[in-house]
């Protein structure tokens, strides 16, 4: 029988507790036969991985589980190709899931993943649906990003999000098999030939933007992104990050934020076409700031997001320069 090989990759920063329940999550698709499944857990430099060893050995995972301690911090990104690295390094591999901490796989996602890329060998990179904590789906996968879509996200005004509904970034999908421009890095299977042709993650991203920037540059090589909905994993939105927690009252996104999405859009689409999105940006804001004065649901906007926006904008010569494609797999 054809072996597959699977190494799922967690990166773990001050979340060893989710860290571990992730890891019992997986223990039932290591059963499945035909698959050979093994994780590599990186503590980004957070002391996670005293605790995370200790559970590993305590339940005797020490066959399939390899936990690494990061020289640094470097991110979501940095994180994965740390992992990536070392799995290329130490035995076979045909694809990569990329998994959060704050995730617990249902029975059979990832070997539902892997079968559904195995009879669409086009697809480079395939997702699942999730589930929140209290067992409701969270049907959601993504557009990429545009200026129409930034206007529309600070507007949020009736007939003229109607209008503009093509272009929204947020997609409620339906529970079948679906292309799609991107999916969340929360669980993410990757082809290993997409792995080895890009070059992994951009590294230049701290956090936020680098699986939208990632499924881009799979695209322009021609890889399609799907969101597969039979692959369910349970997903405690935002415990990872402390940045976008659901149901929870808007809060002030961190300047990393703001640099990742500069980097995305200079990068991908250059300074000119960026300064036009952060006219854009700025434009819809202003217009939902007023309308929501008038309604009384200022406590729905995100603080102090214009002031933030224009701080980080491409008006500001110093924020032209994005740095270029950084990778530690350049070198493997």
């Amino acid at each position: 029988m054809d072996i597959t090989y699977v190494v799922v990759s967690i990166v773990s920063y001050k979340s060893a507790q989710l860290t571990i329940d992730c890891l019992k999550s997986i223990q039932a698709d290591r059963s499945i036969e035909g698959l050979n499944v093994k994780v590599v857990v990186v503590d980004n430099a957070s002391g996670d991985a005293p605790e995370i060893e200790s559970a590993v050995k305590n339940n005797q995972w020490q066959d399939w589980v390899t936990v690494l301690t990061a020289p640094k911090n470097g991110g979501f990104a940095y994180g994965n190709n740390y992992a990536f690295q070392y799995a290329l390094a130490h035995g076979k591999v045909d694809y990569f899931h990329l998994l959060n901490p704050d995730t617990q796989i249902r029975p059979g996602a990832i070997s539902t993943l892997v079968e559904f890329m195995k009879v669409n060998p086009a697809t480079g990179i395939a997702g699942s649906s999730f589930d929140n904590q209290d067992g409701t789906l969270w049907p959601i996968a993504f557009r990429f990003p545009s200026i129409f879509s930034e206007f529309e996200s600070g507007v949020k005004l009736g007939l003229l999000s109607k209008l503009l509904r093509s272009w929204v970034v947020a997609v409620f999908m339906e529970q079948k098999p679906q292309p799609i421009d991107w999916i969340a890095g929360a669980s993410m299977l990757l082809r290993r030939s997409v792995v080895d042709q890009l070059q992994g993650f951009d590294e230049g991203y701290f956090l936020y933007y680098e699986e939208t920037d990632f499924c881009l540059r799979a695209k322009r090589a021609g890889f399609s992104t799907w969101y597969v909905p039979t692959s369910r994993v349970m997903h405690i939105a935002g415990q990872s990050t402390k940045v976008t927690v659901r149901d929870d009252m808007p809060k002030r996104l961190p300047d990393y934020w703001f640099e990742s999405r500069r980097r995305y859009f200079i990068k991908n689409y250059g300074v000119l076409h960026t300064f036009l999105i952060d006219f854009a940006t700025l434009l819809g804001n202003v217009i939902g700031k007023i309308k929501r004065i008038l309604t009384n649901k200022q406590h729905e906007e995100i603080p102090y997001y214009i002031s933030d926006i224009f701080r980080h904008s491409v008006f500001f010569p110093d924020n032209w320069k994005a740095k270029p494609f950084i990778s530690c797999l350049r070198d493997k």
